[in-house]
């Protein structure tokens, strides 16, 4: 290691921007001294103190004074602004660690006898070779602020008491509980049976929902696309109709056409019958019912997608397989299916992760009733995510929904990423790269 890049190196570790007047590079070297100057007198201050009340979360609740109410610290206010403090400290490391790598690259040109740039050369430089990173910054920095930040701060909750009523800020301080949310999560009988019976119920739900779409949009795909068929525009805008309509519309329209009580389906059930049912007033025909306005509302994309994967199978595979003998079952299962299966499989495990936490379709169809009095603030139908809603924003339970969060964040990362690694077209791509 040479003289130059060795003293550059120590110069800009102890200042930014002295490497770099070192190396002579004087412009550079004043805009990343002034840079780090500002930092200190204006920011670090502000910075110190928010992580401070990061990790204090507070110190003085809010009181009652001769009648007036004196604000006092509010925990939630300085968790979030600690969180953008470390953001910003650390924005301010990495632009001092490319200080100290320029100045040490610099100082070693110099060593070698090689030209050392000068303001403009290095500005020529950054737009010729740094053009992508300054395209990619502003939206790196926007995704620390506007995603980490958010992020952060939901996982953070999880490990914080921040709920009603004892413990919402400004009237209260909010503290710091560790895993305790977690274990409590487990061992308070009405939490540990309401999570159970609601991730059971979110498993069987996710599963049903989206394979009964699927193959239904299959069966549907393979019947328009067969050659007997006529008129198949036709048949295709009449299935696609349901997908068509926006959701929430279809939702609340079938929401009513299975009212128990002045719903047609039930007064044409009773008019031929075969009595009323109880779709929405008993746990099985509200979980049945869900699962059917789904497979209304989600067959025809699957279907539309699988019509384009059928159009694509060579007519060859086919007549060669009624050549050998193959029947029209045996070329379903052995081309057919196979084939769609291979095209479309990473859809049908986003289908599971949106499934999985579809909130809007279990929200406005039943609202997570019939209610379940040994759940804790759920119903019969709740989903995870519906439970979630119900914890926040109606109960303000927030550090159980965190908690609950994390989990389902947790297990469709899991899931999903095991089951797209096992799907042949991630290993076939695996294999060509």
């Amino acid at each position: 290691m040479g003289r130059h890049s060795k003293r550059a190196g120590a110069l800009s570790i102890l200042f930014m921007g002295l490497g770099q007047l070192y190396n002579r590079q004087i412009i550079k070297g004043c805009i990343l001294a002034v840079a780090e100057a500002l930092y200190i007198i204006m920011l670090l201050p502000y910075t110190l103190s928010c992580i401070k009340g990061l990790v204090t979360l507070g110190d003085t609740p809010q009181r009652m004074v001769n009648g007036k109410i004196i604000q006092g610290d509010h925990s939630i206010f300085m968790m979030v602004y600690g969180i953008i403090a470390i953001i910003v400290l650390f924005l301010f490391v990495v632009l001092y660690i490319i200080n100290v790598r320029d100045a040490f690259k610099v100082g070693k040109n110099r060593d070698e006898k090689k030209k050392v740039n000068s303001y403009k050369d290095s500005l020529r430089n950054l737009s010729e070779k740094g053009f992508v990173y300054l395209l990619l910054t502003p939206a790196g920095v926007f995704t620390l602020f506007l995603t980490v930040v958010p992020l952060a701060f939901g996982v953070m909750i999880a490990f914080t008491n921040y709920s009603s009523p004892n413990h919402l800020p400004p009237r209260s301080l909010v503290d710091w509980v560790g895993f305790q949310n977690f274990i409590n999560l487990f061992q308070i009988p009405s939490l540990g049976k309401t999570f159970a019976g609601i991730a059971r119920w979110t498993l069987i739900w996710a599963f049903l929902s989206t394979f009964t779409t699927f193959f239904v949009g299959l069966v549907f795909a393979v019947i328009i696309n067969a050659n007997k068929i006529v008129l198949k525009k036709f048949w295709r805008s009449i299935f696609i109709l349901p997908w068509a309509v926006p959701g929430f519309i279809s939702i609340l329209i079938m929401r009513n056409m299975f009212n128990g009580q002045f719903g047609p389906i039930n007064k044409y059930l009773t008019s031929i019958g075969i009595g009323a049912v109880p779709w929405l007033a008993e746990p099985f025909w509200a979980q049945t019912t869900c699962i059917l306005v789904n497979l209304w509302l989600g067959f025809p994309y699957y279907m539309a997608m699988m019509s384009g994967v059928l159009t694509g199978i060579p007519r060859d595979l086919y007549e060669a397989a009624s050549i050998e003998g193959a029947n029209a079952r045996q070329q379903f299962f052995q081309i057919t299916l196979p084939m769609v299966l291979f095209a479309t499989a990473p859809l049908v495990i986003n289908g599971f992760a949106y499934n999985f936490n579809n909130f809007t379709l279990i929200y406005l169809l039943t609202n997570g009733n019939p209610a379940n009095n040994q759940y804790f603030y759920a119903g019969h139908t709740d989903i995870l995510l519906s439970w979630l809603y119900k914890l926040t924003l109606e109960q303000n339970q927030y550090h159980m929904a965190a908690v609950v969060s994390i989990i389902i964040f947790v297990f469709i990362t899991i899931i999903s990423a095991f089951n797209y690694m096992r799907t042949r077209s991630f290993k076939e791509e695996d294999m060509v790269q």
